[in-house]
């Protein structure tokens, strides 16, 4: 490696002067390029369908299934779910869709998460693309200043998240009942749910804040069995956080889209019983 000042250029960040002086922009010759360009394609791709799910206020119930972008629903003037997630808190000057409300603490939790951040540093904001693949910018400050320094507040939206988490597994036990709200019902979407409340779960539970309330100011392990047990099942859900996140990610946006299949009367769902 070449540390002299012959290929040395005049400005920031891996040019500046005191860091090693590489001619080349890298050395890598595999295609670094496809996972940022795959992150920042998958992730753009959720954001402009959850827009427009969020902002349409319409197609978002179809009994008994209630999407999970509209649940709970704050406003006055949302669609009557009888037994469902109802709660009007807002009045009627409000104008909204009452997704816009919701969705703040969920996607504030996912936007602050460990793992996202990496996404979208890299797919977004090429800090830096890749491993070993020299970032664009001249200076580096981390997550010092705004709005970068609000990642800081991760905790606090797992906080938030996990009531709505809560609200969503009640719409689920609410898919065993029929469009007539009768218990004993089980149909496609009913899976849907559960696969999706299962994998909201998981990454919910993985994510390294929980993995740190649980077990991380803890001095001696031995004097807390049941939380020493509780930190090896988050531990063990941690290794897996990327993929949980794409997963859950994957499965909200599949359910909002089922229940506004059916909303929308494109088809009935297929019932098992």
């Amino acid at each position: 490696m070449a540390t002299g000042t012959e290929h040395r250029h005049d400005g920031g960040g891996v040019r500046a002067p005191g860091r090693a002086a590489i001619a080349a922009a890298h050395l890598r010759t595999d295609r670094w390029w496809l996972a940022p360009a795959g992150t920042a394609a998958g992730l753009l791709a959720f954001v402009v369908y959850s827009t427009w799910r969020a902002f349409a206020n319409a197609d978002y119930y179809a009994s008994p299934y209630v999407s999970p972008f509209y649940s709970p629903c704050l406003a006055h003037d949302c669609r009557p779910m009888p037994g469902g997630p109802n709660a009007e808190l807002l009045g009627s000057w409000w104008g909204i869709s009452p997704a816009v409300v919701i969705l703040v603490f969920p996607l504030g939790f996912r936007l602050t998460c460990y793992y996202y951040r990496k996404a979208y540093y890299r797919g977004f904001w090429a800090s830096p693309p890749a491993c070993a693949v020299a970032e664009p910018h001249r200076r580096y400050t981390g997550e010092t200043r705004f709005p970068l320094i609000l990642q800081n507040v991760h905790r606090y939206f797992f906080y938030a998240a996990l009531p709505v988490v809560g609200v969503l597994t009640y719409d689920t036990a609410l898919t065993f009942r029929d469009e007539h709200h009768r218990w004993g019902h089980m149909g496609l979407g009913t899976l849907v749910f559960l696969v999706n409340i299962a994998l909201i779960w998981t990454y919910t539970l993985s994510c390294h804040s929980c993995r740190h309330i649980v077990g991380g100011q803890l001095k001696h392990f031995s004097r807390h069995p049941a939380r020493y047990r509780a930190w090896r099942f988050v531990g063990r859900l941690n290794a897996r956080h990327m993929q949980l996140a794409w997963a859950s990610l994957i499965g909200v946006a599949l359910a909002d889209f089922y229940v506004y299949l059916l909303a929308s009367g494109v088809f009935d769902d297929p019932r098992f019983f």
